[in-house]
């Protein structure tokens, strides 16, 4: 078939690509409760690093649904948490950068999302150890998770608050997908 009659599927992907766009916030404390307000609507959205061309000094952006951004800014300037900047992905410069990496060590699966690294024995699914970040609270947490079944230990979430306690909890959410539960 010549290669003008053939479906052009990067067109596709750029249609796709425009369908989504960036809040951008000042700092992460409001990125993390943008995304808990937004999810605890139903929004489909997701924490991101931001490409180099939006970092503020926030190391987080939230990509979401272009259609519904009225919608959404409505609930954040509500909520009083307005993003600093709203911009659609019409560029193909701005890619976010993708918060996880896994690697597999055969007994061991280590995801890290951001800096913050959580590793685990897949036959236990013990915790086995907790690296990265430099927030004050990262060894607090190390010493709460390291040693615990991934199913019964407490989200980082939960007991941490900052921009370090947040990645690792991103980790763990993976790990859990990952694990399957």
């Amino acid at each position: 078939m010549p290669k003008f009659f053939r479906r052009d599927s990067s067109k596709k992907q750029r249609e796709k690509k425009t369908d989504r766009g960036f809040l951008v916030f000042q700092n992460t404390s409001e990125v993390i409760r943008a995304e808990a307000i937004l999810k605890k609507e139903g929004w489909n959205i997701r924490v991101m690093g931001p490409p180099p061309e939006l970092r503020t000094g926030c190391d987080l952006v939230i990509e979401f649904p272009v259609v519904e951004q009225l919608n959404i800014l409505r609930i954040l300037e509500a909520n009083r948490i307005p993003p600093t900047k709203v911009v659609p992905v019409d560029s193909p410069l701005l890619k976010p950068v993708d918060l996880f990496h896994t690697k597999d060590f055969g007994k061991y699966l280590m995801v890290r999302a951001a800096n913050m690294k959580l590793t685990i024995d897949k036959e236990t699914l013990k915790i086995v150890n907790i690296s990265g970040g430099g927030c004050p609270d990262v060894p607090y947490l190390a010493e709460e998770l390291v040693g615990r079944n991934l199913n019964i230990a407490p989200s980082p979430r939960d007991i941490g608050h900052t921009l370090c306690a947040y990645c690792l909890h991103l980790a763990y959410e993976e790990t859990k997908k990952k694990c399957s539960i």
